[in-house]
This record gives C-alpha cells, sequence and structure tokens, in this order.
C-alpha cells in the first residue's frame, strides 16, 4: 500500500469522465424549457428541442409561465442567459454517451475553454519575461525584509484582498495568475506552498461562497429567484466575516507549525523540489534599477487594470488577455530584450503553465458530457422533488447539501444560477422561509463543495505548484468540517427568524 500513488489531477478528471459517461447510461435524459429575452426583438424566446416559439416580452407571458420573476429583470438585462421554466421537465429519449464521446471530451472541453486557458497562457508568459528580468527577484527580497518578523501579515492581507474581490466581483479564474507570483513570497517567508495556495484560493473560495454584491451570483441568483439582491444582504455580510475570520485563524495556525517545524509540512518531502520550482535568484546581487522598478509598475498595473476592467468596464477574456500581452511587450522593451530572447522566453513561460490550462479543459469537458447526455436537468428535477415536505431547518440544510452535489455537475455559479433559482426558489414559498434563503443555500453549497471540487479550480490551482489532490484535501478537511457546520447552523436559524 505503501506504493500506492494518488492519481495526478490530470488522471483524476479522466476518471471523472468516465463515471460522468457511464451515468448518462443509468441516468434519464430529461430537459426543461427555457426562456430567453432577445434585446433585438423585444420579445421572449421558448426553447424546447423539438420547436422554438416567441412570445410577448410582458408580465402577463412570465406568469402564465409561472415564472415569479419582474419583466424588468429581463429587458435591463439583469438576467442575460435562458433560464428553466418551472414544471416543463419531460424525459427524453436517452442519450448516452460511448468510447467515442469519453475521448472526444477532453478536446470539446479544451476548444469551450479556450477563453481562459489563453488567458492563463499568455499570463505564463508575462511572468516568464518579468522573471527573466530579475525585477519579481528583487521585489520579493524587498518585500520578505520588510515583513520579517511579521509574515504573518502577509497571510492576513493576502486572503482577506483576494477574498474581496471574490464576494464584490466574483474573483475567481482570474486568481490562477497569482500562484505563480505570490507562492515564492511565501517560501521566501519560509512557510510552504500549502499556505500561498490556501491564502490565494481559500481567499477567493470563501469571498465568492460568501457573495455580497457579486453580479455573477449573489445578485443573478435573486434576479432569477424573483427578489431584490439586497434581501438577505445583511446576513451575507456576517457570513463572510465568519467564514473569512474561520478561515485566515486556520491557515495561520497550520502556517505557525510549518515555521517553526518544516517537518510539519504536509509537502514536506516535495520541499526541495517546489523550492527548485520557484528558486529565486539571489536578490542582493540584482541591482533594482529603474528599468526593473518602471517593468514591476508595468506588471502590477495590468493587474489593477484588469481588476478594474472587470469590474466596472464589463471586461471579460479577451479583454483581460490582451492586456497580459501588451504588458509583456512593454516589459520586453523596458529591459531591452532582443525579439529572439523575447520570443524564446515568452514561450518557455507559457509551456510552464501549459499543463495548468490542459486541466482545466479536461474539466470543462465532463460539463460537456453531462450536457450532451442530457443529465443535468433530471438531477435537477429529482432534487427540487426531494426536498417536498421538509421542515424549515431540515430544507435549509438539504438544500445546501443538494446545491453542493449539484455544483459537480453543473460549476458554474451563474448557470447554476439561472437553471435552478427559477424551480428551487418557489420552494421556499411552500416551506414558509424568504426565498433569499434558498438564494443563500445556493451559494453556501456551492462554495463548500469548490474547496473540494475537481470539476473546479482546485485541481488547476495545485497544479501550479505540483501539489498533489491528496496533500491540498489532507490540509483541507477540517476547515471544510467546521465551515459545513456553522453554514448549517447559521441557515437553519435563519429559516425561523
Amino acid at each position: 500500500m505503501k506504493h500506492l500513488k494518488f492519481p495526478s489531477a490530470q488522471t483524476i478528471l479522466f476518471i471523472i469522465a468516465g463515471l460522468v459517461t457511464l451515468l448518462t447510461w443509468l441516468i434519464p435524459a430529461g430537459k426543461y424549457d427555457t426562456l430567453s429575452y432577445n434585446t433585438k426583438t423585444d420579445k421572449f424566446t421558448r426553447l424546447s428541442l423539438d420547436k422554438e416559439i416567441e412570445l410577448p416580452a410582458s408580465q402577463a407571458t412570465l406568469e402564465d409561465l409561472n415564472i415569479k420573476i419582474p419583466l424588468g429583470k429581463f429587458t435591463n438585462g439583469d438576467i442575460y442567459k435562458p433560464i428553466n421554466i418551472p414544471g416543463t421537465y419531460s424525459e427524453l429519449e436517452a442519450q448516452p454517451q460511448g468510447f467515442l464521446e469519453f475521448v472526444k471530451s477532453p478536446v470539446k472541453g479544451i476548444i469551450e475553454a479556450a477563453d481562459i486557458i489563453f488567458l492563463v497562457l499568455i499570463i505564463g508568459g508575462l511572468i516568464g519575461i518579468l522573471n527573466k528580468s530579475g525585477a519579481f527577484d528583487a521585489a520579493i527580497g524587498q518585500l520578505v525584509n520588510l515583513l520579517k518578523g511579521r509574515e504573518s501579515l502577509l497571510i492576513v492581507l493576502v486572503t482577506t484582498s483576494v477574498a474581496l474581490g471574490g464576494t464584490t466581483f466574483g474573483f475567481a479564474e482570474e486568481t490562477i495568475a497569482f500562484f505563480p507570483i505570490l507562492i515564492p513570497v511565501f517560501l521566501a517567508a519560509k512557510y510552504d506552498a500549502i499556505v500561498g495556495v490556501a491564502c490565494i484560493f481559500l481567499g477567493s473560495a470563501i469571498g465568492t461562497m460568501c457573495s455580497t454584491i457579486n453580479p455573477f451570483s449573489t445578485i443573478i441568483a435573486s434576479d432569477s429567484a424573483g427578489i431584490n439582491w439586497t434581501t438577505g444582504l445583511y446576513v451575507r455580510i456576517f457570513m463572510l466575516l465568519l467564514c473569512l475570520t474561520i478561515t485566515i485563524l486556520y491557515i495561520l495556525n497550520y502556517a505557525k507549525r510549518v515555521k517553526n517545524d518544516p517537518s510539519k509540512s504536509i509537502i514536506y518531502h516535495q520541499k526541495e523540489e517546489i523550492e527548485a520550482l520557484f528558486a529565486l535568484k539571489n536578490s542582493t546581487n540584482i541591482k533594482f534599477n529603474w528599468r526593473l522598478k518602471l517593468a514591476l509598475f508595468v506588471f502590477t498595473s495590468c493587474f489593477i487594470l484588469m481588476i478594474i476592467g472587470v469590474s466596472v468596464l464589463d471586461w471579460w477574456f479577451i479583454e483581460m488577455t490582451t492586456v497580459f500581452l501588451v504588458g509583456s511587450i512593454l516589459i520586453g522593451f523596458i529591459i531591452k530584450m532582443s525579439e529572439t530572447e523575447f520570443i524564446e522566453t515568452f514561450v518557455k513561460g507559457a509551456s510552464d503553465l501549459l499543463g495548468v490550462a490542459l486541466i482545466i479543459g479536461i474539466a470543462r469537458g465532463v460539463t460537456v458530457l453531462m450536457t450532451d447526455g442530457l443529465i443535468s436537468d433530471t438531477l435537477l428535477f429529482y432534487a427540487s422533488d426531494l426536498t417536498t415536505g421538509m421542515s424549515k431547518g431540515i430544507f435549509t440544510s438539504v438544500l445546501t447539501m443538494i446545491y453542493a452535489g449539484l455544483s459537480f455537475f453543473i460549476p458554474s455559479s451563474s448557470g447554476m444560477a439561472v437553471l435552478t433559482m427559477p424551480i428551487m426558489a418557489p420552494l421556499a414559498d411552500t416551506v414558509g422561509i424568504g426565498r433569499e434563503i434558498v438564494v443563500n443555500t445556493y451559494q453556501y453549497g456551492l462554495g463548500l463543495f469548490y474547496l473540494i471540487n475537481p470539476t473546479g479550480l482546485i485541481l488547476a490551482s495545485l497544479a501550479v505548484a505540483k501539489i498533489n489532490f491528496s496533500k491540498w484535501l489532507k490540509f483541507i478537511m477540517p476547515l471544510f468540517i467546521i465551515l459545513t457546520l456553522v453554514i448549517l447552523i447559521v441557515l437553519a436559524l435563519s429559516s425561523y427568524v
């Protein structure tokens, strides 16, 4: 048994893809009709598998379809994706996915995830250019000297900052860029790579789980539930502060043990390998001249511009990727890098993150199998039926766990919201609780499973530091259990208030 090794991220995802392929043979195929708003024609489009019908864009149409959402949510763009129409689920002819579909799924997934894959590769090239200049190494050396004796502040600041991005505009996929940048900082501060991964990934996870004004989860879910997004806001703020505090204390406790005794690190056997992977040059031999300072300023500005663009200017992956590409070219000019050296360095930097990019694509392929197999709506239908007749406290706990399970099949927060809220939100009325509690169960269910969900971002995040998933599970499970208990208790209590 000692010689057994936990599979790599890619192998885990291929195993999951195989299991999902098998599920398409076991779970009945089914589909809800969907409704979308066409801005060009000012009409609703009702779509089923065999027909498409145009309907008047009116409140009466929504009421006839038993959709308790104000018309304005569609016409002003708050709900921009097709939503499921309650009561329209029907079983369909099975669409079992065979061996050919299984082997094609990673390729389809890579094509579908091309936007984020190119973002990751371009960021890898940018980091390669900056590393070649030595600016990054010199800056880390200065930062570590500045925080000497106060390294714990790094944990608090990074985790809190990333969580603020998560709770406000859904800072998630973008965090991939920060792992190769910040993990060397944590290593230089005498922590291990797990601490670096935890601060960035858990900061984002807690922030998005306890979203307050995140348009990709809280706002779109509230809109799809037919309520104002401010309803339940104070509970979400309280949960953000509570869960973030628990998480930071948990990371600090682990980090302190590692700093005092490196052998306490969960990945101690990889210490030399990871330190070599993120090897820093001797920063004392690097003159931090104006060119390196300007290069670092451009590098930092890329991330600031990305955050502003996503949160204010409605940017997405094309714009973000373009910013990093232009930034890498500017840095090449600043440090006077030759054209040949620039291309070679950029390609080498991109190749360092190629494994991460492939993991993202393979994970998306799992979703492709479920969509093509028509089993996602079936799972939603039976999940909604399961909660019928439950008491308030049990209902919130079970629905949270249902959302956690559904997130394995539908990892997208916005996709989950528009697909499930029109079906799940009315269940609150039958139980006698506010619909904002259903929105909260959606957020916390997704958020909890996100900590360990192999079809999410965790495998890609771990791949940056060559950390095995089994090591992450060993680190995260105590915190996962604590957060689960806290969330279930608070949700149950809030359902009776």
